[in-house]
């Protein structure tokens, strides 16, 4: 019983930690979701970011394009760059994508990524959600933009955080 309760207090703390972008995935959790943007992005020339924020300020998704533009995301050589975003106080996350992506992928690409998503996040698994989308989104590159032995890697796979997009 004493070790249920132990892990019991420890994931109320993480809980409540979480609700700070910086804090929200653990050390452990960022090097499985980096593994998983490496792994999708080793199949496909595509580009794949997560970002974490703690508020939006308005509609998710605008702000997603911010943070994609302020990554500097747009500048891929394809325009193949997607973004998974999160505003952890509001419970909140969007998933967009460049020109490159939207002029090839079908219409329900992005519903498709993002319900891979959500069903994981009821649940509270996070980080299960986030690498489940960034491996659709590799799948679905994959199709259009083969990785090619000249292809380097143009964003950095780490999960960024706080709100000014960086």
């Amino acid at each position: 019983m004493r070790k249920v309760i132990g892990r019991l207090s420890h994931a109320v703390r993480t809980v409540r930690a979480s609700r700070h972008a910086h804090r929200f995935f653990t050390p452990l959790e960022q090097r499985r979701i980096v593994a998983a943007i490496q792994e999708a992005e080793h199949q496909t020339s595509g580009e794949i970011r997560v970002h974490v924020e703690g508020h939006c300020e308005g509609d998710a998704y605008a702000r997603a394009r911010q943070v994609f533009a302020a990554l500097g995301m747009h500048r891929t050589r394809q325009r193949n760059g997607a973004l998974i975003y999160l505003a952890v106080r509001d419970r909140t996350f969007a998933v967009v994508g460049d020109k490159g992506i939207h002029a090839v992928v079908p219409p329900d690409f992005w519903d498709t990524v993002r319900d891979a998503m959500a069903d994981d996040f009821r649940y509270g698994r996070f980080c299960k959600g986030v690498c489940d989308g960034v491996a659709v989104i590799g799948r679905h590159l994959k199709a259009y933009f083969p990785w090619m032995p000249s292809d380097k890697d143009e964003l950095p796979d780490t999960v960024s955080t706080g709100d000014t997009g960086g």
